[in-house]
C-alpha cells in the first residue's frame, strides 16, 4: 500500500512551469503562439511514489510518455495502466483525474502540458478522446530530442525568441506521437516487398502483368497484396503499373524521334490507338501534342 505521495522532487528531475503572465505576454507579443503553447514541461526519472490528483480536471492537454517502469492514471472511476513505450494525451477536461507510478517498478516519464486557442477543435480534429487509453509507440527518440529542445529553450529564459522556438517545436513534438515513424519489422518487410514489386514493374514495362502475377512474386494472396500495395503507394498495383508505363512513354516522346506506334509497343501496347486514348485520358493531352511541347521549348528543334 502506498505510504508516500509525491508530486515532484525526484532525483534528476527537470521541470519548468510557465506562469500565466509569461505566456499571456508571449501571446500578446506574437499572437501565433496562442494557437498552441506549452504551459508546463517535465522529466521525472524513476519517479518512486509519484502521485498527482486533480479533482477538477486540468484546463490543459496532458501528454505523458513512459520510457521505463510502469504507472497508471484514472479518469473519474476508469483506470488505465501504462508501461514502457506507451503514451497518452489526456485532453483538457473537468473530470476527476489521478495518475502516478507503480510502487514496485516506478515509471520514468517525459511530460508536457499544452493549451491553445481552441483545444476542443484541436482534440476533435486529431481524434484525442478522454477515454482512449494509452497507446504503444516504438522508442520515440525524435520526440525526446524535441522535448529537450523545448526544455533547453525555456531554460534559457522566457524571451520572445526562446518562447517562439519552444512552441514551434511543440507542434513537431506532438506530431511525433500522433504520427510515429513505422519501425515494425513486419511493416518494413511489407514495404520491402512493395519496393521489389515496383522494381519488377520498371524492368518489365513491355509486359502484360496481372495482380495474380505480382502477388505470386511476393508470395501473398492477390487481395492481401493489393491492400498492402495501395496502403504503401496510394494506388492499385495495375494503376501504378500503367503510371510507370506512361511515365516511360513521356520520356520517349520527349527525348527521341520514335514513332508513336513504336513507343506504344515499347511499353506493351500493340494497338497504338488504345495507347493514344489511354495517354490522353491520363495526361489530358495526346501523344502528338505532348511531343509538340519539345518543339515549342527547343527553338532548334
Amino acid at each position: 500500500m502506498r505510504t508516500v505521495k509525491r508530486k515532484d522532487g525526484f532525483e534528476g528531475q527537470r521541470m519548468i512551469s510557465l506562469p500565466e503572465a509569461v505566456w499571456k505576454n508571449a501571446i500578446k507579443a506574437n499572437p501565433v503562439i496562442g494557437q498552441l503553447y506549452i504551459t508546463h514541461i517535465g522529466y521525472f526519472p524513476r519517479a518512486a511514489f509519484h502521485y498527482r490528483e486533480r479533482k477538477n480536471g486540468c484546463p490543459d492537454n496532458i501528454l505523458l510518455y513512459c520510457v521505463k517502469g510502469k504507472g497508471w492514471y484514472t479518469v473519474n472511476d476508469r483506470r488505465f495502466e501504462m508501461g514502457v513505450n506507451q503514451f497518452v494525451i489526456i485532453p483538457a477536461t473537468k473530470a476527476h483525474l489521478r495518475y502516478g507510478s507503480d510502487d514496485k517498478n516506478p515509471w520514468t516519464i517525459y511530460w508536457v502540458h499544452f493549451s491553445g486557442k481552441d483545444m476542443d477543435s484541436f482534440n476533435r480534429g486529431f481524434n484525442i478522446g478522454l477515454l482512449d487509453g494509452p497507446r504503444h509507440i516504438h522508442s520515440n527518440e525524435a520526440g525526446i530530442q524535441l522535448w529537450d529542445m523545448m526544455y533547453q529553450s525555456l531554460k534559457m529564459g522566457f524571451g520572445k525568441d526562446n518562447m517562439g522556438k519552444a512552441n514551434l517545436c511543440l507542434y513537431h513534438f506532438v506530431s511525433s506521437f500522433l504520427y510515429p515513424e513505422k519501425e515494425c519489422a513486419e511493416e518494413n518487410e511489407a514495404r520491402s516487398r512493395i519496393d521489389g514489386t515496383i522494381k519488377h514493374m520498371q524492368q518489365h514495362l513491355s509486359a502484360t502483368l496481372t495482380v495474380e502475377d505480382l502477388a505470386q512474386q511476393c508470395d501473398l494472396s492477390p487481395s492481401h497484396f493489393s491492400n498492402l500495395f495501395k496502403k504503401a503507394t496510394g494506388m492499385s498495383p495495375l494503376n501504378y503499373f500503367i503510371h510507370l508505363k506512361l511515365q516511360r512513354a513521356c520520356l520517349l516522346l520527349y527525348t527521341t524521334d520514335m514513332k508513336i506506334k513504336d513507343v506504344a509497343v515499347t511499353i506493351g501496347y500493340d494497338d497504338p490507338y488504345h495507347f493514344s486514348r489511354l495517354f490522353k485520358k491520363t495526361m489530358h493531352i495526346s501523344p502528338e501534342q505532348y511531343r509538340g511541347l519539345r518543339r515549342k521549348e527547343d527553338p532548334a528543334g
